[in-house]
């Protein structure tokens, strides 16, 4: 089975709004400005809204256990 090419980031922004900003190219990861399809609430619903401090050790974390599930992901 083929794997997802994921993006992990932290955000002050909702996702929503996060992505939409990625897809109009401002402040915007290459990756997900060219190919970024949809969100997958069901990876990160759970863990919304967190403090900054929490969230900064959960995109490294989230980003290394989807690795060692098979998924290439780019962090940002």
């Amino acid at each position: 089975m083929t794997k997802l090419c994921l993006y992990v980031g932290m955000t002050g922004l909702t996702p929503e709004q996060r992505f939409a900003r990625h897809k109009a190219g401002i402040q915007a990861n290459g990756y997900v400005r060219r190919f970024g399809l949809r969100l997958l609430p069901k990876l990160y619903a759970y863990a919304n809204p967190m403090p900054y401090e929490a969230a900064r050790d959960m995109e490294v974390e989230l980003a290394i256990a989807l690795r060692k599930e098979g998924y290439a992901v780019w962090q940002g």
